[in-house]
């Protein structure tokens, strides 16, 4: 028993500082819905001499041929035992159907192990990144498995299309069509770094957006409607303050007018044009009226379909 796991640890070290010869039967495509077994496994037997670093030193030492040998088939069948018992839990769960079956494991897995998996038509993805580990079992459901041993049905996930698909000189694997997935990822491709990073950032906000008006469970109206609307507000209370406190509402007011400003300026009309026709729309209509961008005319925000969070101009009312 001893032996058996510091030969595990000895083969998990070992497979952490080498780099296995490149396999492309570990890369597969699946265009039918398949069972996902999500493991932290070594599956790496090729390794039977001293290995020494800084931070761990180990080995196995034989006095002859005979020994290593003994020492080689140990191995050899302590992996495959392993393997095994994975190809048992799959013709358990897929039997004769016609799901497919596939294992991503975050360490390695050697040609012998990839020849027994490829035999019984499993498909195996090695040396995924932790990170991605952590989110295939949020994508597809499922447990990351530490050892065989507990295997059963319910650590599978679930997913309906995986396959490879080469952009560039990079290859990336999809998987696709999961059932009610809590963690997807966004693939973006630029020219250069700072497209990249720009893409990144409206992406990011667009997506906060969204994530604000859920949590909000409310919009108002965008393109300056709301700022303009309060100003005029604050304009009409402004009578009912005696003293320096009419200043301070003035200033607000003013300040709040900047934002359809700098939309018209931002848009290439002149700014005190475009707020003069906004303001005077407001007060004939009564209408939450905003700048139309496309011709610099006042329009109903919510009639046009644009929206602002009703989170951040709570902020920046409460800002002041």
């Amino acid at each position: 028993m001893r032996c058996g796991r510091l030969l595990e640890a000895v083969t998990q070290f070992a497979d952490s500082c080498w780099a296995e010869p490149k396999d492309s039967r570990s890369l597969s495509v699946l265009s039918r819905p398949c069972h996902s077994c999500f493991c932290v496994l070594a599956l790496w037997t090729q390794w039977t001499q001293c290995f020494i670093s800084r931070e761990v030193n180990s080995g196995f030492f034989y006095k002859s041929a005979e020994e290593r040998e003994k020492l080689v088939k140990a191995e050899r069948k302590f992996i495959e035992e392993r393997v095994n018992k994975i190809i048992e839990l799959k013709q358990k769960v897929v039997g004769d159907t016609n799901k497919g079956f596939i294992v991503i494991n975050q360490k390695g897995i050697d040609p012998f192990s990839l020849d027994a998996f490829a035999k019984e038509g499993i498909v195996a993805l090695r040396r995924a990144k932790r990170r991605n580990m952590e989110r295939l079992t949020l994508a597809c459901g499922g447990i990351a498995m530490n050892a065989v041993d507990d295997l059963s049905a319910d650590c599978l996930g679930h997913a309906g299309l995986i396959y490879e698909y080469t952009l560039g000189e990079e290859k990336f694997t999809f998987i696709e069509k999961c059932d009610n997935p809590r963690s997807v990822t966004l693939l973006i491709r630029g020219p250069n770094k700072h497209t990249l990073t720009q893409i990144k950032d409206a992406v990011r906000d667009g997506l906060r957006a969204v994530k604000n008006a859920i949590e909000d469970g409310c919009v108002v109206p965008g393109a300056g409607a709301i700022e303009v609307a309060i100003a005029d507000a604050l304009m009409k209370h402004k009578s009912n303050i005696k003293g320096r406190a009419q200043l301070g509402v003035q200033a607000f007011a003013d300040a709040l007018l900047i934002i359809p400003k700098v939309l018209a300026q931002n848009s290439g009309y002149d700014p005190q044009e475009t707020l003069v026709k906004v303001q005077a729309e407001y007060a004939e209509s009564g209408q939450l009226v905003g700048v139309d961008l496309n011709s610099g005319e006042p329009m109903v925000a919510a009639g046009a379909g644009v929206w602002d969070n009703y989170s951040v101009k709570k902020q920046l009312l409460h800002s002041w």
